[in-house]
């Protein structure tokens, strides 16, 4: 709303631009308001004319009657059920004090809407920590991706960990199972091959696999000193380094259309494509 002192000096700006020459429209086009709002400013004064009116409901609760609806709730009957839970009670015994939106409001002014009921109460959802890679051997992804078998319905797994800060391919293995057990004992012949025994504690991410979470591969990651980092809950791009390396590695034309016939194969094919994704990544 326009005060009266902002129309009064709106109104003396559009007298002087027209005293200059310039069309009254115009003026009032520049201030965005209506010529007929400036004639009416002119003519009527500055003040607001409207009138307003505060109109109270009439089925307004009354202090008393709100003062029995928190009573009912607070009740030893009723202090462990939601007011979704209680008009239909209250409605069996012939009783009507308010609506269940109106318990909710009431509820929620007298800071009353905490938890009711026996269930437990909901636990926030924190944010994951965020990790930064700043050199190597800091940060690494990891993940299983499927290679198709000659036979339907068979796989063969590609086992990959990558290190984020340098995209090098630091440990990989095709195996016939996927297993915690084999995540667990790839991280060992990494974890020597890469000489973390003697660098800073290293960061394993990875999505919420069971073969990543499984008893062996946590109870491993933990002797050797490695901290785990997992995705969130029913978020599927929270592992995005792993997930783009198989999919570019699966759209290069060094990998096979055909369904590989043993892990040999997988692992002679996994080694070519795996030397040229690594020429086109940064050292």
């Amino acid at each position: 709303m326009i005060s009266p002192s902002d129309r009064k000096q709106a109104v003396v700006l559009i007298d002087e631009a027209h005293v200059a020459g310039a069309r009254k429209w115009r003026a009032c086009e520049e201030l965005e308001i209506d010529v007929r709002t400036y004639q009416r400013w002119q003519s009527k004064g500055y003040e607001d004319g409207r009138q307003s009116r505060l109109q109270t409901p009439k089925n307004k609760l009354t202090k008393e009657e709100r003062q029995v609806v928190i009573d009912c709730c607070n009740s030893q009957e009723n202090q462990n059920l939601s007011p979704k839970q209680i008009v239909p009670r209250l409605a069996d015994q012939g009783v009507y004090l308010a609506s269940e939106s109106t318990m909710y409001r009431i509820l929620r002014e007298e800071s009353q809407m905490n938890h009711r009921g026996r269930a437990a109460k909901a636990n926030p959802a924190n944010s994951p920590k965020a990790h930064h890679a700043t050199g190597p051997n800091e940060l690494y992804s990891w993940d299983i991706t499927y290679l198709k078998s000659a036979i339907l319905g068979c796989f063969f797994y590609l086992y990959l960990f990558m290190d984020i800060y340098s995209r090098k391919i630091v440990g990989w293995e095709v195996l016939e199972h996927e297993s915690s057990e084999s995540a667990a004992d790839l991280l060992g012949k990494i974890y020597l091959k890469e000489g973390l025994s003697q660098k800073a504690t290293v960061v394993l991410h990875s999505d919420n696999g069971s073969p990543m979470k499984g008893a062996t591969m946590l109870a491993t990651m933990q002797k050797l000193g490695v901290v785990p980092s997992f995705s969130r809950p029913s978020v599927s791009n929270d592992n995005p380094f792993s997930e783009s390396l198989f999919k570019t590695m699966k759209y290069i034309p060094a990998f096979p259309d055909r369904p590989f016939e043993t892990v040999a194969e997988g692992e002679r094919v996994g080694q070519s494509i795996c030397s040229v994704v690594q020429r086109g990544t940064p050292s």
